[in-house]
């Protein structure tokens, strides 16, 4: 009798220990939905990037220069319904944004466009890598697009800068003051040498040169 009440004791005491396992577990999925839903939520309102132009140096560069309309056009398509469809997208921008360090028009190859290409390079490859994580910062996502998004404007700036200061006729004379600085910028200095000789010795004086005092 004893061992037949311990043995139902026994069934009863792991069908309650299974029962709360399972409840503990229910509601440890559900605690882990709500959260990611928070965040999708959270990432989903600030995925607001500046996709389109905002002066007309940009808009008109989005006809001549591929890359740059490759990155726009990739801002402007907005993921949905899932954090693996920013995911993705995130990877793609990152792709986008490198892409931009080729082909830059030459009237933009300068040192300031560079840097601010290769900050927005740097803060899409950090979009891409903390959406990616296993535990998502959804603060830090979004930090992230406002960031772009000021590097984007510093960007579409200084490309309207150049354009607009190419612009300014120089004043008289200044064209031919430029060409005589390069001009002596490619005279030689120093005592003139000997052609051909290697070691640069300078031309000796004639001995029968009468020495003027």
């Amino acid at each position: 009798m004893n061992k037949k009440l311990t043995l139902l004791f026994l069934v009863l005491f792991m069908q309650f220990s299974c029962k709360n396992n399972n409840e503990e577990r229910i509601a440890d999925n559900l605690r882990d939905t709500k959260k990611k839903e928070l965040i999708f939520t959270t990432i989903n309102k600030g995925w607001t990037f500046y996709d389109t132009p905002i002066n007309p140096t940009s808009e008109a560069y989005l006809a001549t220069w591929p890359e740059w309309r490759a990155f726009m056009a990739e801002l402007a398509v907005k993921p949905k319904k899932t954090i693996g469809a920013f995911q993705k997208k995130a990877k793609a921008l990152s792709a986008k944004a490198m892409a931009l360090n080729t082909n830059i028009p030459s009237q933009f190859d300068t040192p300031q466009i560079r840097s601010r290409i290769a900050t927005l390079i740097t803060q899409v490859r950090m979009l891409d890598l903390y959406i990616n994580l296993d535990k998502v910062s959804d603060k830090k996502v979004t930090k992230l697009v406002a960031e772009i998004n000021l590097e984007l404007v510093s960007l579409q700036r200084q490309m309207d800068k150049i354009v607009e200061k190419s612009k300014i006729p120089m004043e008289v004379g200044e064209s031919e003051l430029l060409q005589m600085l390069d001009t002596a910028r490619a005279i030689p200095s120093g005592n003139p040498t000997i052609p051909g000789n290697p070691g640069g010795a300078t031309i000796p004086k004639n001995p029968n040169t009468p020495h003027v005092e």
